[in-house]
């Protein structure tokens, strides 16, 4: 059985018809509190144009066929479709188109919730996982913004320094523990998944608060109070 297959079974032990097109993951799964509609990827798909527009088509089915069903997105992407293809059709258009569909879900009452059961990086985890409600991850999840290596040939900071940075500063360091303390997840999900899944479907959904989270924490200092100047100004 596929690993993105076996979480749904935890997650929804009172059965789910989740199914494989590809890279893609769709279904519905059931719950105490009612059926939830489950969409995701796996195999560290990299999204391109052809899985965000699928993707895209699922959502709005979901808001046309089931209105107000919550949504569960679960990530494993290695990022954006890093090809010329999908780069001449403009990649960053389908993404984009990827997350507007996911906030008219949420303006037509979809409560949307994703959790990172593989791997979630930059522009990949971004249309499909943070635009989300809801953030998780498992704690054996792998969530970068880049690979350090790469990071180094484009930043022209030596590779020593930047694993220097990694250890005194959230914002440069991989892993799920960084990202709570950066609040860019609400928290991290480990032992009964499908307890962790009730309480989050159960919990009130606030305004975005992953900014404040970043700054309780202490991951990321600036935001927050830049964030609230800016509203400030505005009023």
């Amino acid at each position: 059985m596929h690993e993105s297959l076996a979480l749904c079974g935890k997650l929804f032990p009172q059965g789910h018809d989740v199914a494989i097109e590809g890279s893609l993951l769709h279904g519905t799964g059931k719950t105490p509190g009612g059926d939830i509609a489950v969409l995701g990827t796996l195999d560290r798909a990299a999204i391109g144009v052809d899985l965000a527009s699928a993707l895209a088509s699922r959502v709005l089915d979901i808001v046309r066929s089931h209105p107000g069903r919550p949504i569960v997105m679960l990530v494993d992407t290695q990022g954006q479709m890093l090809s010329r293809r999908d780069e001449l059709l403009g990649n960053a258009g389908y993404l984009a188109h990827l997350s507007k569909c996911f906030e008219l879900a949420r303006q037509r009452g979809h409560r949307l919730v994703s959790v990172v059961y593989g791997e979630a990086v930059s522009g990949g985890f971004l249309a499909l996982g943070m635009i989300a409600d809801q953030v998780y991850a498992l704690a054996d999840a792998k969530i970068r913004v880049m690979a350090l290596p790469a990071m180094s040939r484009i930043t022209l900071i030596p590779i020593e320094r930047l694993e220097q940075l990694c250890r005194s500063s959230p914002i440069f360091g991989p892993g799920v523990v960084n990202y709570v303390k950066l609040g860019a997840l609400n928290a991290v999900w480990e032992g009964d998944l499908a307890q962790c899944l009730d309480k989050a479907m159960g919990s009130p959904l606030e305004d975005d608060q992953r900014a404040a989270r970043g700054l309780q924490l202490a991951g990321r200092m600036q935001a927050h109070p830049v964030r609230q100047m800016v509203l400030d100004a505005s009023k």
